[in-house]
């Protein structure tokens, strides 16, 4: 029992010691990952999927 008297007490006398102080906090700037838009690789204006397409038939239809 004098233990937990003993823990309580020390318990109470730390509270202060661990509350903070006066000064301002610190704050981390807070970092922002850049956003890269590239171009991607697709057909332009939609026609190279259909030429190939096309071709893949055309190939096909001679054999």
């Amino acid at each position: 029992m004098k233990k937990l008297t003993l823990a309580a007490a020390f318990a109470v006398a730390a509270s202060p010691a661990l509350s903070g102080s006066l000064s301002d906090p610190i704050v981390e700037p807070m970092i922002t990952a850049e956003v890269v838009e590239t171009g991607t690789v697709s057909s332009d204006g939609g026609i190279l999927v259909p030429l190939m397409a096309l071709l893949f038939f055309a190939a096909a239809a001679t054999n």
